[in-house]
């Protein structure tokens, strides 16, 4: 317990400063302000788009619309997306555990990690969905092209997807160990989703505006230093946000079996009570019962 409120606020100060370096030490890399923007950008399906474009031949890469502000986000949302699959992997590590055990300690582990990574995969598509309209469009009516057609925006659409239907599969589940059962089986199947994406981009001939590699070889040292600061902070306050809730769901069931107990102690103090003779009654002991003659 100590050592999650530790690390979530060592790691909520690492994110800061990693913050503060990013609009003050890094420097504006125009290299990689540039991508190979997916041809919908270009086409009929996006009509808004285009204007902003300017290709640069031979490679065919074109500038991003704000490569300032793309490069902030930068920072943050590669982090928080390797975070999110990082969980994701440890929840279907421990659905692995409760199959083969039906320990429900194991259930409740996986559960609280697909929370978590629910909370990092939502925080990755908003950070994502503000890189994307900085980088590749001129407006927000362009988003659901671009998520739609975008080969690691796709995969990482159809996760988020999975990711629900896990919690409306366990609300829609009876039974505790049915409800678990089923649980890590969907949970396990899911993370294919992971390695699928991980390979899927790279072995695609189709155009991405996602760059293949995590560290690319051609980062500036001021701008590495505080995109490894922010992975090691973020690293951090995943863990403690997975263990405090795992702490917290232990407590809350502690409390529950005690309010159980406490009541079916007053259930049988009650049936006894109204079996117990009228000398020990409580009208008996306040001088009320009526004697017998």
């Amino acid at each position: 317990m100590k050592i999650a409120i530790v690390l979530a606020v060592v790691g909520g100060l690492l994110t800061t400063v990693a913050f503060v370096m990013s609009f003050t030490t890094a420097n504006m890399q125009y290299h990689n302000t540039t991508v190979n923007v997916p041809g919908f950008v270009h086409d009929t399906r996006v009509p808004l788009a285009a204007p902003e474009f300017q290709p640069q031949p031979p490679d065919g890469t074109v500038n991003y619309l704000n490569p300032w502000f793309s490069q902030k986000i930068f920072y943050f949302h590669v982090p928080i997306a390797q975070l999110s699959l990082v969980i994701f992997t440890l929840a279907a590590i421990f659905a692995v555990a409760f199959l083969r055990s039906k320990d429900p300690n194991y259930d409740l582990r996986s559960r609280i990690a697909m929370e978590t990574t629910l909370l990092f995969t939502i925080g990755t598509m908003i950070s994502g969905s503000l890189w994307t309209r900085a980088s590749w469009i001129s407006s927000w009516g362009e988003l659901g092209a671009i998520l739609l057609s975008e080969p690691r925006l796709v995969t990482y659409t159809v996760m988020l997807m999975f990711i629900v239907a896990y919690f409306v599969l366990r609300r829609s589940v009876d039974g505790e160990e049915k409800k678990a059962t089923y649980s890590a089986v969907f949970a396990i199947l899911a993370w294919i989703i992971v390695p699928f994406s991980f390979i899927f981009t790279r072995v695609t001939n189709q155009v991405q505006a996602h760059p293949t590699d995590a560290l690319n070889p051609g980062m500036d040292t001021s701008n590495l230093i505080p995109f490894i600061i922010c992975i090691i902070g973020m690293l951090m306050l995943g863990y403690a946000i997975y263990t405090l809730r795992v702490r917290e769901e232990k407590k809350r069931m502690q409390l529950a079996t005690i309010k159980e107990d406490i009541e079916d102690a007053l259930s049988v103090s009650r049936k006894e009570h109204a079996k117990a003779p009228a000398a020990y009654s409580a009208a008996a002991v306040l001088g009320t019962a009526p004697k017998e003659s």
